[in-house]
């Protein structure tokens, strides 16, 4: 974190050809709300002396007894002195040893007054996977982040349990709209409720995700650290950002509902569950978590998972963690490798849950592995955005330090071991055939089961007939998720192979679309 703040404040003088200071102050404009700890920063911040070597001399980073030296630039210049890395330190004056006591202790991003008021209740978020704003405890919101609506459908009445997206009109909701698809109340020309004119025998269904963060979406804008692009405007959105764990399901594969503001376009599952029977509108839960390591997902459904047996409609389940079960930022990352049993075992568990808690008519839709050589192969010896303004930073550079630090995404696939790189693709191919397996040969008394690989080679591809870059489909900070045009082609592709092998997944076409939207236009919308 240092190393980032660091990096951005010098950039910033360099490009706007100004002292750190005025770049601490830039950067302070740029922020929403207040940021005293940066400008601290200022006072130990000399251009002379990279990131890495500020850092240490503020002891935000250090380097533990026996542990490899960790830096994100390549080391200063001082051919006559052996101390390398260091060498500047016993140089950097009084005011960089004194103020670096005030910076002991600092280890979170809550320390910053903008996010200290957000850091409980992003806490209880964690834990529970719930909208931390839900007033009859019904598990949806109608507050957008925070676990809310722009993880889950929202909420027409918070005060009222037995309102929420998903489940059967009570009484064809004549009288109110009890599911919150904006369709309610009786036609008066034959008396009849509209929505049992319109959505009875719809075959109407909800999408429900269970993913990691991949499936939530996770998106650190590059315009916060590319200076050449820093503008107040950039930074807008960080108060959101944070409110959702730097998840944005809202644009996402499975869930997202919403045009999408982080670039590229939104096309979505649910998008297009919705666009074929409008009677499905707001039936979506988006139930993925920000973890980098291996995830029994079955234990998390039992709070988080918001679907009544007797009273709901059936759902979509897609179970999707397409990268934790091979990625952990371990030095011996293979030993900590989910194995083909315990991969077997998890996911039957999961499915047993979801046995005893979906409606009959259900599906669930396993996804593959991804195979992350992807990522190596196409983004390492590309400038990263830090490194954009003086060509100093590769992915390559970027991946090395997080593994140095055992915060690497994904040791397995983020680095320069060839070896290494196909063991854990050998890893992730062998899970994915338990998945395949569990399609096969296990059956559930309330929903089917269907195996589709992770359509990576099949967006390169779409990408490229688009005039499209392979790199393109990376996200650019973190050089590892899915980015928004990943996203949005792959939708495509797994819709086409639902409509073409298990058309009964996705249900019929309501043939009442465009009076339902004519109707209640002014009604039903997000």
């Amino acid at each position: 974190g240092c190393v980032l703040v660091v990096s951005v404040i010098e950039q910033l003088a360099q490009w706007h050809n100004s002292t750190v200071k005025a770049a601490m102050e830039k950067l302070c404009d740029y922020i929403p709300g207040k940021c005293q700890i940066i400008h601290h920063m200022s006072y130990c911040i000399d251009k002379e002396m990279n990131a890495d070597v500020v850092c240490h001399s503020l002891r935000l980073c250090k380097q533990d007894p026996g542990q490899p030296l960790c830096h994100l630039y390549s080391p200063p210049k001082r051919e006559k002195h052996s101390a390398g890395l260091f060498y500047p330190l016993p140089h950097a004056g009084p005011k960089h040893q004194i103020r670096s006591k005030s910076f002991l202790g600092f280890s979170s991003v809550c320390a910053f007054p903008l996010l200290a008021n957000l850091c409980e209740k992003i806490k209880y978020v964690l834990r529970n996977k719930l909208p931390f704003e839900d007033f009859d405890g019904d598990k949806f919101s109608t507050f957008p982040t925070l676990r809310g609506y722009h993880w889950r459908g929202r909420d027409c009445d918070d005060k009222n349990t037995t309102v929420y997206p998903g489940r059967r009109p009570d009484n064809w909701d004549a009288k109110g709209d009890s599911n919150c698809n904006g369709i309610w109340g009786v036609d008066p020309k034959d008396g009849i409720p509209y929505e049992e004119k319109f959505c009875k025998g719809a075959d109407s269904k909800g999408v429900v995700l269970l993913g990691d963060s991949a499936g939530a979406h996770f998106h650190i804008p590059p315009e916060w650290m590319t200076v050449t692009q820093m503008s107040a405007k950039s930074f807008a959105n960080l108060p959101m950002a944070f409110s959702d764990e730097l998840d944005w399901p809202q644009f996402s594969e499975i869930t997202g509902f919403l045009n999408s503001t982080i670039g590229g376009w939104t096309d979505s599952l649910y998008l297009r569950l919705r666009k074929r029977n409008r009677c499905n509108h707001r039936d979506l839960q988006n139930i993925s978590q920000n973890v980098y390591f291996p995830i029994n997902i079955a234990p998390c459904l039992s709070f988080s998972l918001a679907r009544n047996q007797l009273l709901d409609n059936p759902a979509i389940v897609i179970y999707a963690t397409i990268g934790n079960d091979v990625c952990n930022g371990e030095r011996d990352t293979l030993a900590h490798m989910t194995t083909p049993k315990e991969m077997l075992s998890n996911v039957v568990q999961a499915l047993r849950y979801l046995d005893s808690h979906l409606p009959n008519g259900s599906h669930v839709i396993l996804t593959g592995l991804v195979d992350g050589r992807f990522l190596w192969d196409n983004l390492h010896d590309r400038y990263h955005p830090l490194g954009q303004l003086n060509k100093d930073v590769t992915y390559s550079q970027l991946y090395s330090f997080l593994d140095c630090l055992q915060v690497s995404p994904c040791s397995g696939w983020l680095t320069p071991n060839e070896t290494l790189r196909n063991l854990t693709s050998e890893r992730a191919l062998q899970l994915s055939n338990v998945l395949k397996e569990i399609a096969r040969s296990e059956k559930f008394a309330n929903f089917d089961v269907f195996y589709m690989d992770f359509p990576l080679r099949q967006t390169a591809e779409e990408w490229r007939k688009m005039g499209g870059e392979p790199w393109q489909l990376i996200e650019p900070v973190d050089g590892f998720h899915p980015s928004q045009i990943a996203a949005a082609l792959g939708t495509g592709i797994t819709w086409q192979k639902a409509l073409h092998e298990w058309p009964q997944v996705l249900g019929k076409e309501n043939p009442f679309n465009d009076q339902i939207e004519a109707i209640f236009k002014d009604q039903g919308g997000h």
